[in-house]
């Protein structure tokens, strides 16, 4: 984890939003510059939170409550074969009523669209009650651990809170405004590593093979309802996601097995449950184990209510689209910002071509896009 600094905002001879930077993570490509240049001319403070390699961005107006954040990153994921893309990567290209490039949909657009919604917002109400903010990282698609956590870590220290949180994350469907996610599972992995005692396949009385002893206890770990879910979430689920075991030889009976297994959950349950429940199993079948958790996220959840409310309102009245809400799908930045927001939810454009070569957005919903982030800002700021 690296040392953050603050410092001031860099100006960039750019254009505004232009894609042309390869900001592939870490990289911010001079994203965050053009934003918060637009920001500050609006009267935003501005604060840019350097952590080693990525670049973090804070920026707030006003000081009274309710806070509204947007939230998102500016790093894309890599491009995949160049060869494979029918314009440059890096060059935003319209064809036939579609914008291509990457982070078309992951999440330039998003991130142009709040900024446009912001700028439209202060000019029609430039008095406007409580506060807005906008908070960026270019580590949401790398390792996360010097992004949006460290941002929330400093504003947590000064004793900063969110009340209304949008992560600009690409969650339609099929359609724009088809789905707000209103929370997201939990990941916990774990490596486990069963010991047996290697020796010759003719000689299995002179060895302990960890692959036949693990094998009941793994299948009844496959078997195991861990929790049924609740109204928000399905039940949790339990994968094994790797097995190793053995010399490669086909006459030697290892002397330990290696399983890599994950578990995506809920709020019906918690990591300490799992993590207990996975070892009485393991010491009921009288396994020589050792076995190392890793927590990749705690799940968070927003009920429906004032947040989710106000945004499906928005999307109905630009698209007449009634959203679903949903806590499908991976982890995000989310679960970092719920420890200080009070409600959290993601809403973005539509996902089919996220981290595909050719990624894309239709360009006829960019700005109904921005109507949206502009409809939820006047219902909750209003």
């Amino acid at each position: 984890m690296a040392a953050c600094s603050s410092g001031s905002t860099r100006r960039s001879s750019r254009q505004p939003f232009s894609a042309e930077a390869a900001s592939v993570t870490p990289e911010d490509g001079g994203c965050q510059d053009l934003i918060a240049a637009r920001l500050a001319a609006i009267g935003f403070r501005v604060e840019p939170v350097r952590c080693g390699e990525v670049t973090n961005l804070w920026a707030r107006r006003g000081s009274g409550a309710p806070l509204v954040c947007f939230a998102g990153h500016t790093d894309v994921v890599p491009t995949g074969p160049l060869a494979q893309w029918r314009s440059d990567p890096f060059i935003p290209t319209e064809r036939d009523g579609i914008l291509y490039g990457r982070g078309a949909a992951d999440m330039k657009t998003s991130l142009a669209a709040f900024v446009t919604a912001i700028e439209g917002f202060v000019a029609e109400r430039p008095d406007h009650r409580g506060s807005i903010a906008l908070l960026l990282t270019s580590d949401e698609e790398g390792p996360a651990v010097d992004g949006t956590v460290r941002v929330v870590d400093r504003l947590r220290a000064r004793g900063e809170t969110i009340d209304y949180c949008i992560v600009g994350e690409p969650t339609s469907v099929s359609q724009l405004g088809d789905t707000v996610k209103n929370g997201r599972r939990g990941s916990l992995s774990a490596t486990l590593r069963i010991k047996g005692l290697q020796g010759h396949v003719a000689y299995p009385h002179l060895a302990r093979n960890p692959v036949h002893l693990a094998a009941p206890a793994l299948a009844e770990l496959a078997a195991t309802e861990w929790d049924r879910g609740n109204e928000y979430f399905p039940p949790t689920t339990w994968q094994i996601s790797n097995v190793r075991a053995g010399t490669g030889a086909t006459n030697v009976i290892p002397g330990e097995m290696e399983v890599l297994f994950n578990f995506r959950f809920s709020t019906a349950s918690t990591p300490d449950s799992l993590e207990q429940r996975v070892q009485s199993v393991l010491d009921r079948h009288a396994l020589d184990y050792e076995i190392e958790w890793t927590l990749g996220a705690k799940p968070f959840l927003t009920p429906r209510g004032t947040l989710v409310s106000m945004l499906a309102e928005a999307i109905g009245e630009v698209t007449g689209v009634a959203p679903e809400v949903s806590t499908t799908g991976g982890t995000s930045d989310g679960r970092f910002l719920a420890e200080i927001s009070r409600e959290v939810v993601e809403f973005g454009p539509v996902n089919e071509s996220i981290h595909k070569v050719n990624e894309h957005v239709a360009v006829a919903s960019i700005e109904p896009l921005r109507r949206i982030y502009l409809g939820a800002l006047r219902r909750l700021l209003g």
